[in-house]
């Protein structure tokens, strides 16, 4: 459906809602078709909230979180950010701690939002843009993106619990896809470790030391993909330069990598679980014994009732 608002349907510059709203920097196309569905989308002063919609940036109004948006022309900007701890990842104009976007001292930034979070408790690098399709790329697991960071944690790490977290582990929204480890320092003072991802649960590095009882003391993000934090220090910005962009984009998959699902062998299904429409060994069980039992008091009854 294209919303026209009384003008002709097939017009040569309509684009999508939802990359329109990436392009502007609100979000991926996957999260913005989110944002339209929940009515968090206006045109022409009116909520729309079918997937599909067109809109021509050029003639309409569009709204978001009431904040009229731009045509997609505006330049894309890329802010490279060394955050300090007791800074926030969050665009809330309602939020009383520093923001990562008031760190950014560009007269000319516009509405530029982190790509990613980093907690409150975490420093290290972030990049900031108005590039909605940059921050999927890099933000979505199924792109692989590395992000590597420097871990402090008190007491010795024992090897166990490293080969488990290399391995992955369950948290509560699901299984992590595993991590590099390399121990820099250990000793019954402190473990140091530098650990990489290519996914961003909530508080993920703390949490998977936390499974084994351990606390992390301090916790820096050093990489994104290529982009190290050398020569920029906590609480400094530069803009990334052409060419980093790019090699931000090319260090994770061109295609998104989709979970091979075994059908097959020990790896089709953990211990307790049943793919759908299969009948577990309990219950075959259960329905085998029936039939011997009902099978014997068939035979015991053709005998004379012998028990």
């Amino acid at each position: 459906m294209t919303y026209d608002n009384d003008q002709a349907a097939a017009e040569p510059r309509l684009v999508r809602l939802n990359k329109y709203l990436a392009d502007n920097g609100i979000a991926s196309r996957r999260r913005a078709d989110q944002l339209i569905a929940g009515g968090e989308v206006m045109v022409d002063g009116h909520i729309v909230t079918e997937l599909g919609t067109k809109v021509d940036p050029a003639s309409q109004r569009v709204e978001w979180d009431g904040v009229i948006l731009k045509p997609s022309g505006e330049r894309h900007r890329y802010y490279l950010l060394n955050k300090p701890t007791g800074v926030v990842c969050t665009n809330d104009e309602k939020e009383l701690r520093r923001r990562a976007w008031d760190l950014i001292h560009d007269d000319e930034k516009g509405r530029v939002y982190p790509v990613g979070r980093l907690d409150v408790d975490t420093s290290g690098l972030i990049i900031l843009t108005n590039d909605g399709e940059f921050t999927h790329r890099v933000t979505h697991p199924s792109f692989g993106v590395e992000k590597t960071y420097r871990v402090s944690i008190e007491g010795f790490v024992a090897d166990a619990a490293l080969d488990k977290i290399r391995s992955g582990l369950h948290l509560a929204e699901g299984r992590t896809g595993g991590a590099k480890v390399l121990v820099k320092r250990r000793n019954d003072h402190g473990t140091e470790i530098v650990v990489t991802l290519t996914e961003g649960k909530n508080r993920e590095v703390r949490r998977i030391f936390a499974r084994f009882g351990y606390k992390v003391r301090d916790l820096h993000r050093m990489k994104i993909g290529p982009i190290g934090d050398r020569g920029i220090g906590v609480g400094q910005w530069r803009m990334l330069e052409p060419e980093e962009v790019q090699a931000l984009l090319d260090s994770g998959s061109e295609q998104p990598q989709r979970r091979r699902i075994p059908t097959r062998g020990p790896a089709a299904g953990r211990a307790g679980e049943r793919r759908p429409g299969s009948t577990s060994t309990r219950v075959r069980g259960r329905k085998q014994e029936s039939g011997k039992q009902s099978g014997k008091q068939s035979s015991g009854g053709r005998r004379g009732g012998r028990r």
